[in-house]
């Protein structure tokens, strides 16, 4: 079972971690890392959600994960000294910190922690290759369930409606399918109460369960 950064090195720890960079706020849609770019610093996840996206040679973007609240972003690039692998962008507002790559390495190497951290990215990979094969092979309704499923998952409230800030147009491109055909599969979800379309373009989820259960029918 994926758990959290926080879950994996602990809360003691964690907040030595969080008091190595002050706290920062980003307003949702930011870019708060860049595929490509170098492992300059690494990105600590107070509060809000991300949304982690892969951009091929024609400029497709792919959804490969959702991060809440206690994730680590960007750390495998400080750790290999290779560019970053993906791109992380705010699905809503943010509050990180950002740890520069000396003093997150410094920290790693006096905790101990290595070891913990390359068995963490393992169970990255795994979770975005389950991702990758559900692009791949699932049908729009069960693709575009499971992407607002995460979304869900990782939001940061407990209220009991869930708003997505993404357009219809963005999570077409996410899921790698047409803008009409993510219409398609809102529509009787809509019908249902079981979601709202915003005027805006967003999204409110009121029963993600009851849409991924109609997804699979569909199948």
């Amino acid at each position: 079972m994926y758990q959290s950064h926080l879950a994996v090195i602990g809360e003691n720890l964690w907040s030595q971690l969080r008091g190595l960079a002050p706290i920062r706020v980003r307003p949702a849609r930011s870019v708060l890392l860049r595929q490509g770019d170098p492992g300059t610093h690494v990105v600590l996840l107070a509060s809000g959600s991300t949304l982690v996206t892969l951009t091929g040679p024609n400029g497709e973007r792919a959804l490969l994960a959702v991060r809440g609240p206690g994730e680590l972003l960007g750390e495998l690039a400080v750790l290999d000294a290779q560019p970053r692998s993906a791109s992380v962008i705010a699905a809503e507002s943010c509050r990180v910190h950002l740890i520069p790559a000396p003093e997150f390495l410094s920290f790693v190497e006096s905790n101990g922690l290595l070891n913990p951290l390359l068995r963490h990215a393992i169970a990255r990979v795994r979770e975005s290759e389950a991702v990758r094969l559900e692009l791949a092979t699932a049908c729009v309704p069960v693709r575009l369930a499971g992407a607002l499923s995460r979304l869900v998952d990782a939001a940061s409230t407990n209220r009991s409606a869930v708003s997505v800030r993404l357009t219809q147009e963005e999570l077409s491109q996410m899921i790698g399918a047409s803008r009409n055909a993510v219409g398609t599969a809102i529509k009787p979800w809509r019908e249902e109460g079981w979601l709202e379309t915003d005027p805006g373009g967003g999204l409110l989820i009121h029963d993600i369960t009851s849409i991924e259960a109609h997804a699979r029918s569909t199948m």
